[in-house]
């Protein structure tokens, strides 16, 4: 009952991140714009490589997956920041605040292990190239990709259950534009330090274990290149994980500042910040860094688009 009392008496307020001033109007549309990209160009590699055939392979798939769970990402939390801003209304339920959390840590967990399975592929695809069809069949990279959504749903449970657990009393303001763990805690009546140390333990998981996967891959890969005869070889590999590394430094290093540090050393405008750039910025860098400037991804955007014309 007291439960009940304390936290479904009323809804939270988020308290966002921008005000009404002309500075942050003008940062209000870039992130606006930066969402409409973001939007786009995922929902384009999605369809890209579900209509054309010559893109059902491993790789590709596993790309798919990249950008659905990019676009998933971005539309958990951009949309009510929006409707909040554009309102004035700042209010969000328990229920809303729970699937906030519960899309966007699951997402976060499923694309951790995602990014880890993109590494072992290119390994096996440069290191192993007369074994990749064995290594990384269609079977196995299905089994992969289901893998990497159900332990990030299993995270995303767990930690949505042991949160909404707590009871949150006094102040109902969260100090960010959505809801986020380590911000709500701050409102709960409670000592939440096991929970915060569960969450650690879960972010050695989900963060340290694919990074350490994805380094004993690009080690591999980085040796494999080196030997390379074919300066042509070379360069394309190197451009390939360049870009690979390029994304996973960004999102596993901003995701490790937020969620491994203990609530005392955090400050709201920092987390907010930081926050923008793994759940807004990343999902639009994506499908720019991975897939649209692929060659087979242009051509079959060119083919897609041909198509279109034929039936004009």
């Amino acid at each position: 009952m007291a439960w009940e009392n304390h936290t479904l008496s009323s809804n939270f307020i988020l308290l966002g991140i921008f005000d009404h001033s002309p500075t942050h109007i003008f940062l209000f549309s870039l992130v606006l714009g930066i969402f409409t990209v973001a939007f786009m160009g995922n929902t384009i590699m999605v369809l890209l490589i579900y209509l054309d055939t010559q893109l059902h392979t491993p790789m590709y798939l596993l790309l798919s997956q990249l950008s659905l769970m990019d676009l998933m990402l971005i539309c958990t939390t951009v949309p009510k920041m929006t409707f909040n801003y554009l309102s004035g209304k700042k209010s969000i339920s328990l229920a809303g605040c729970g699937t906030q959390i519960f899309l966007y840590v699951s997402l976060l967990g499923s694309e951790c292990f995602l990014l880890a399975a993109m590494a072992y592929d290119r390994y096996v695809a440069i290191c192993h190239p007369l074994r990749y069809s064995v290594l990384m069949s269609h079977k196995i990279c299905c089994l992969v990709t289901v893998s990497s959504w159900v332990v990030g749903s299993f995270d995303g449970i767990i930690v949505i259950t042991v949160a909404l657990s707590f009871p949150y009393c006094g102040s109902r303001e969260i100090p960010h534009f959505f809801c986020d763990v380590p911000a709500l805690l701050t409102l709960s009546c409670t000592n939440t330090l096991l929970f915060e140390r569960l969450m650690f333990i879960c972010c050695v998981i989900m963060l340290l274990f694919p990074v350490a996967v994805i380094i004993a891959s690009y080690v591999h890969v980085i040796m494999a290149v080196i030997r390379m005869g074919s300066g042509e070889g070379r360069r394309k590999a190197f451009a390939t994980c360049s870009s690979h590394l390029m994304v996973v430094g960004m999102y596993y290093g901003a995701a490790m500042f937020i969620y491994m540090r203990p609530v005392s050393d955090r400050s709201p405008t920092q987390d907010k910040m930081v926050s923008a750039f793994y759940t807004i910025l990343t999902p639009m860098l994506n499908p720019l860094i991975y897939s649209l400037r692929n060659k087979e991804v242009a051509r079959a955007f060119m083919k897609v688009l041909g198509r279109g014309k034929s039936g004009e």
